[in-house]
């Protein structure tokens, strides 16, 4: 397996498990009255579910099998998956600092700045994935 591909693999499982700690401390805080603050959560428990887990574990599994670009550089231009990776990431870490520091508010600058990120992930990952999607 491609060293990107266990990576953001890795680090999907990584959000998987966030999400899971995430998700149960949502549940039982009306159960057992945990803080308040809590609850503030959820944002950061469905990005780290839906972007962190998922569409992570998508471009991952998608670079690694994914057909061969050419026999010299099978997997196309490393340095945009490697792109995707980091700015996927610290679009989302940025996310559950800006949820739990600027909360309610759309137009604060960390959620503003994670969202570029992301979407700048999206836009790469279809760059760098779409050579790839060819005929045999």
């Amino acid at each position: 397996m491609p060293t990107l591909a266990r990576y953001t693999i890795k680090t999907a499982l990584v959000h998987l498990a966030l999400a899971l700690l995430i998700g149960l401390a949502l549940a039982a805080q009306p159960v057992f009255g945990l803080p308040l603050w809590i609850a503030r959560l959820r944002p950061v428990f469905l990005h780290l579910l839906i972007v962190g887990w998922l569409t992570q574990l998508i471009i991952g599994v998608a670079h690694w099998m994914f057909p061969k670009y050419t026999k010299e550089h099978p997997r196309g231009d490393l340095r945009l998956g490697w792109a995707v990776y980091w700015l996927l990431n610290l679009g989302l870490g940025l996310r559950a600092l800006g949820e739990v520091l600027e909360p309610g508010s759309p137009g604060g600058g960390l959620l503003a700045l994670s969202a570029l990120f992301q979407v700048s992930a999206g836009w790469l990952f279809i760059a760098s994935i779409w050579p790839r999607v060819k005929e045999r």
